[in-house]
């Protein structure tokens, strides 16, 4: 008879160890099922959200109106810059969903980014053009000294490497605005109320200002807009609204 030949012995591996690797293999499994959920929602987009015929109504409704306004605008004469108020303060206080592009382009244009944001404006006739385009939508007029320096010191932030920071130190004032003759708060504020050469400058380095909104709003939207009071040039009344929302 041929001899047995002898058996191979089958390495024995400890209990831990498979335990470990069963449940390392169990995580690997959810992390690629994981993966393929996400590629999948990936590609798929934006969930379809139902929107009522009447929104798209009002939105066309409110792109003609714009359209003819703006018709109507441009055979106007251009208006000249008034001679006794050289700045403005814009606050956008109305909604412009379904708006016209242009109307979109001159918000974008004055770097109101949202609602109840507000920011001070050089009266050209460029300026005074762009305000007319969106004059339905936001609430202007020439602020005092008073409101000026208010708005700087409860709300100022500077832009700094596309950072924003509290405008509490003069040296910060100095560091960025020292070129200008500009080195305190008090030297920005006089800048800004007189509308001088170095106007730009300073308002490239503030933010907009977010501006505070009563609590009661989110609970009853139309009471508050209607306090808030019509949009359109209020002159000297603009000052009411800014120690309202400040």
């Amino acid at each position: 008879m041929a001899e047995e030949e002898p058996r191979r012995q089958i390495p024995l591996v400890p209990e831990n160890l498979l335990k470990k690797r069963k449940a390392y293999q169990a995580i690997k499994a959810t992390q690629a099922k994981q993966a393929l959920l996400n590629k999948r929602k990936h590609h798929e987009g934006k969930i379809l959200q139902f929107k009522r015929l009447e929104a798209f109504v009002q939105d066309s409704w409110r792109k003609h109106r714009d359209d003819t306004r703006l018709r109507r605008m441009e055979q106007r004469p251009a208006t000249a810059a008034p001679q006794e108020h050289k700045l403005a303060f814009v606050v956008w206080i109305a909604d412009i969903k379904g708006v016209s592009k242009r109307v979109r382009r001159g918000i974008k244009f004055l770097r109101l980014r949202k609602s109840f944001t507000g920011i001070f404006v050089k009266l050209t006739p460029l300026s005074l053009k762009m305000l007319a385009i969106v004059e339905p939508y936001v609430a202007w007029g020439h602020p005092n000294l008073k409101s000026i320096r208010e708005l700087i010191l409860k709300r100022g932030q500077a832009k700094i490497k596309k950072k924003r920071v509290p405008l509490t130190d003069n040296m910060l004032v100095e560091e960025h605005s020292g070129d200008c003759g500009i080195i305190c708060l008090e030297d920005l504020i006089h800048e800004i109320h007189s509308a001088g050469k170095h106007f730009k400058k300073v308002m490239n380095f503030l933010w907009p200002f977010n501006l505070s909104v009563a609590r009661y709003a989110s609970r009853n939207k139309v009471g508050f807009l209607k306090e808030m009071g019509k949009p359109g040039c209020r002159g000297e009344a603009i000052n009411q609204l800014i120690h309202q929302l400040n």
